[in-house]
């Protein structure tokens, strides 16, 4: 027990925040994080009324999917190569400008104008231009983030940051879900994909605004080999890391089988029947569940065994995806995503902290890219299966299969990766035991 002359160490839960730096990266990541998901969840809403199609929601997340994935690893080198903060503003500006040409499309006066294959397919253009920015996003803010606090803050920074993601992530489909069900009610005449689009680009040149706030973050990487045998160093880093290739092939497939976002605009009009506001909220609840539990999770760790706690996490995941595809109910069905969000939280800091922990400095971009290429990515794959597989299995049992798929993999997983589970944090970062 502590006594007066050795006091316990004081835990501070702030520590990461009391940087400047990381102050804007944290307020950057939240404002662009609410302007996609509102702009996420009001693209799949509006285009499947469009539609009325499960193949048309499908193809939503593989327009995203095949330009970041396949432009990843050269995005990784780009980041590792060029200074990052000019890297984000170029970046953050595309993605506005895209946000612009479909705020214009989907105006009533030129909507009306074109046909609904036009629509779709200026749409989906624009979906993957932001496809293509989040190949080189994603390695430029993993650089930043693990510049703009000392490594011990890592746990408590990538909370921080996961936190602040998962807030947003709560904010953003409850008020593009509000704001697209009610805007004519309060504004007559005015639609509600319109006004979620305004706001959007809103919040969208305020995260431009924090992203000119950074300073600047040169690079630590210059290579002077050729740039296929730089990507293949970080593909090989990743591939002969034990620790880092399960944790991201965990991620890759459960989220591929399990998720169920981009079927929730089938649930929220054909199943439960509870409209855009209802989307919103369902869309609100999964992030709801993450952030509460990142929110204790400041407190208490859930890094004292990272591996068997990433594993007991991802099967809680697989097993709310059962339980959200079996309910009819809409407050069931709320409770079976909130489960799902707290229980991928928990997934998202671990593999986080592990991921910064592992990477060296002159690595982090190539190793994001990877990164990227089987977890960032792997949400609109997911959302492209999940897709197919209603249309061919319906909706219901693609969910219920989901969820099962998740639970084999994990089940595979735990397997192969026995001698992991009990070992501490410090233990997996002992040379050679990653390996």
């Amino acid at each position: 027990m502590p006594d007066e002359e050795n006091p316990a160490p004081r835990i501070d839960s702030f520590a990461a925040l009391r940087y400047k730096d990381f102050r804007s990266y944290i307020g950057m990541r939240f404002f662009f994080t609410f302007a996609y998901q509102m702009q996420t969840v009001v693209l799949g809403f509006y285009i499947y009324q469009l539609t009325h199609s499960k193949v048309a929601i499908a193809f939503i997340g593989l327009s995203e999917a095949i330009p970041a994935v396949g432009i990843a690893l050269y995005g990784g080198y780009i980041a590792d190569k060029y200074e990052k903060r000019k890297m984000l503003l170029i970046i953050f500006a595309g993605v506005l400008l895209s946000s612009l040409v479909m705020f214009v499309t989907t105006l009533t006066n030129i909507a009306a104008q074109l046909h609904t294959n036009g629509i779709l397919a200026i749409l989906y253009a624009m979906i993957a231009c932001n496809g293509l920015a989040r190949a080189f996003y994603g390695p430029a803010t993993f650089t930043i983030y693990a510049q703009s606090i000392p490594k011990e803050l890592y746990p408590n920074g990538s909370t921080w940051s996961s936190s602040s993601w998962q807030v947003a992530s709560i904010l953003g489909p409850l008020t593009g879900g509000a704001i697209y069900a009610f805007a004519g009610h309060i504004i007559p005449g005015l639609t509600g994909i319109t006004a979620t689009f305004g706001l959007t680009l809103l919040f969208m040149l305020v995260s431009l605004v924090l992203v000119y706030m950074l300073r600047e973050y040169p690079p630590v990487f210059i290579p002077k080999e050729n740039i296929w045998i730089s990507l293949k160093e970080g593909l090989n880093f990743v591939f002969t890391n034990k620790i880092m290739f399960y944790a991201m092939s965990l991620d890759l497939f459960s989220v591929f089988f399990g998720g169920v976002v981009a079927l929730l605009p089938v649930f929220a009009l054909d199943i439960l029947k509870v409209g855009a506001e209802g989307l919103g909220i369902m869309r609100m609840a999964s992030s709801l569940g993450a952030a509460l539990t990142m929110l204790v999770m400041i407190r208490f760790s859930p890094m004292n065994k990272p591996w068997r706690n990433l594993l007991i996490a991802v099967a809680g995941f697989g097993i709310s995806i059962i339980g959200f595809g079996l309910s009819n109910i809409f407050y069931v069905s709320l409770l079976f995503l909130f489960l799902q969000g707290a229980f991928d939280s928990v997934s998202v800091i671990i593999r986080g902290t592990i991921m910064q922990l592992l990477t060296p400095d002159h690595m982090r971009g190539r190793v994001s890219a990877v990164n990227s290429m089987f977890i960032g990515s792997s949400n609109e794959i997911g959302d492209f299966e999940s897709g197919i597989a209603a249309k061919f299995l319906g909706t219901i049992p693609a969910v219920i299969f989901g969820g099962t798929m998740t639970l084999m993999i994990v089940s595979i997983t735990w397997l192969k990766t026995k001698k992991l589970t009990p070992l501490s944090l410090n233990q997996i970062q002992q040379p050679g035991v990653s390996k």
